[in-house]
């Protein structure tokens, strides 16, 4: 198949494959007489695993790494490994953005009922206060004597 055709079936601009092409995330293809590429059907197969990958988080070069030599020729233990890791890359990822919205739910609240009689400095102190006392902001050390 053309590339025309292997983009719109695959979601992808052409110059994104040439560029998958050119860094050998998939495998070359013979120009034929009239210059138009022509990409066996597996080749669709392997932009859907590609994109399918990137959305998960992986790199290209990871990517490629996981990627078979040969088609069917899959290290599945290498793969595996991948996954499990980037399952675990993802799941610190949530509890650190879970960390983060908690801190920045703190802040708005404190900000929003922060005492109306303070001056704008110690306003801020006292936001300060109730992120340290929510551990969103680390507590201050003692100077030392």
């Amino acid at each position: 198949m053309r590339i025309g055709e292997l983009a719109e079936l695959s979601g992808l601009t052409a110059s994104r494959i040439r560029f998958y092409e050119s860094t050998g995330l998939i495998n070359a293809v013979e120009r034929k007489a009239n210059g138009y590429r022509d990409y066996p059907p597996e080749a669709l197969s392997v932009l859907e695993i590609i994109a399918s990958a990137q959305r998960a988080g992986f790199t290209l070069d990871q990517i490629r790494h996981l990627l078979p030599v040969k088609q069917g020729n899959w290290q599945h233990e290498a793969l595996l490994l991948a996954l499990r890791q980037k399952v675990a890359e993802i799941d610190e990822m949530q509890a650190r953005l879970n960390r983060n919205r908690a801190q920045l739910l703190v802040a708005i609240e404190s900000i929003e009922n922060r005492p109306k009689d303070l001056n704008c400095s110690d306003r801020a102190d006292w936001v300060l206060g109730r992120l340290r006392e929510s551990g969103a902001v680390p507590k201050r050390k003692k100077p030392q004597r």
